[in-house]
């Protein structure tokens, strides 16, 4: 049997970007700066910057984990899928997973596609950041983040940071036959 699961989030405690794994680990290696930098982005308003819906893929079997974020900037010119993508390379007691970055790239770039075939190529060929390398070099063990799940059922996945342990980020359950997610 394949466990799997994606999800969207229905609910975020600050700018919908935090749900990704890969900001929990930026602010493990830049403490003292990650807050500076965040409250930078999130004040820039709508249509400037216009962010979700966030989803999120988990299997369990292939110890896989990836985030996408859209972004879109300038009234919907310039969006992006941020993807960021994930090893689960353990479990933490009995509600969590502790994810190890590995790399960021903004994906279906609507700039990218306005090039036609060379977009495209440009698009599936770039590789991505390397993000958990960058976070270990600047503070080893910082691209490891555990992801606790507080409640989870059929419908309703309710997770946290365990380093931010009193913000919740709530997730639902895509509807069955949406499964065309690409890993």
């Amino acid at each position: 049997i394949k466990i799997y699961s994606i999800r969207e989030l229905v609910y975020s405690p600050e700018d919908i970007t935090r749900s990704s794994p890969f900001f929990w680990a930026f602010q493990k290696a830049f403490p003292e700066n990650s807050d500076q930098i965040f409250a930078i982005t999130d004040v820039i308003p709508a249509p400037v910057k216009d962010v979700g819906p966030a989803i999120q893929y988990i299997d369990l079997d292939a110890k896989t984990f990836v985030s996408r974020v859209k972004v879109a900037t300038l009234g919907g010119l310039a969006t992006s899928l941020m993807t960021t993508r994930a090893t689960i390379i353990g479990e933490e007691g009995f509600d969590g997973l502790r994810l190890k970055i590995l790399s960021t790239k903004p994906e279906d770039s609507t700039v990218l596609q306005r090039l036609g075939p060379f977009g495209k190529l440009i698009n599936e060929n770039s590789p991505p950041f390397p993000s958990g390398e960058a976070l270990e070099r600047a503070v080893p063990g910082s691209s490891e983040v555990i992801m606790k799940t507080t409640f989870c059922d059929e419908s309703i996945r309710i997770s946290r940071n365990a380093d931010q342990p009193e913000e919740p980020f709530v997730w639902k359950r895509l509807a069955f036959g949406s499964d065309n997610f690409e890993v």
